[in-house]
């Protein structure tokens, strides 16, 4: 992702910074699908802990391609598997997720020690994000 300025990117940390609910579209033969995800924005990608054997992994295994869309912000992006959440690999990021995730990770809905529960990682390509009156691209 090219760099939009620091004020665009202040606005999406401060709003996406945290435990916060996107839309992410994935596509399987042509068709989009589209689910709602917690995710947790850092320098330019998205966040979320999900399961490797499920559909919108399947669908990004075959095709990386995603668009996403929140708070008055919507853009494209490749979606990553960084795999098995506790991998030391992924340890700080994890404990970044588990502070912005900390409502509701421990609910029982996640198995930690199972290793397809991973992290997606959504690297931004292009977006849109509107705040104020003021349009930011990218």
């Amino acid at each position: 992702m090219k760099n939009w300025g620091e004020h665009a990117e202040d606005i999406m940390t401060t709003r996406f910074g945290k435990d916060t609910v996107i839309a992410l579209a994935t596509v399987d033969h042509g068709i989009p699908h589209v689910r709602y995800v917690n995710a947790y924005y850092e320098n330019g990608s998205f966040y979320t802990i999900t399961y490797a054997l499920s559909n919108k992994m399947k669908h990004i295994e075959c095709s990386s391609v995603v668009a996403i869309a929140g708070k008055w912000f919507t853009a494209h992006g490749r979606g990553v598997s960084l795999g098995w959440f506790g991998k030391p690999e992924n340890r700080e990021l994890a404990g970044k997720l588990r502070t912005a995730f900390a409502a509701w990770i421990d609910n029982g809905h996640n198995n930690f020690d199972d290793r397809n529960t991973v992290i997606l990682r959504i690297d931004l390509t292009d977006g849109i994000l509107l705040s104020n009156g003021t349009r930011y691209e990218f």
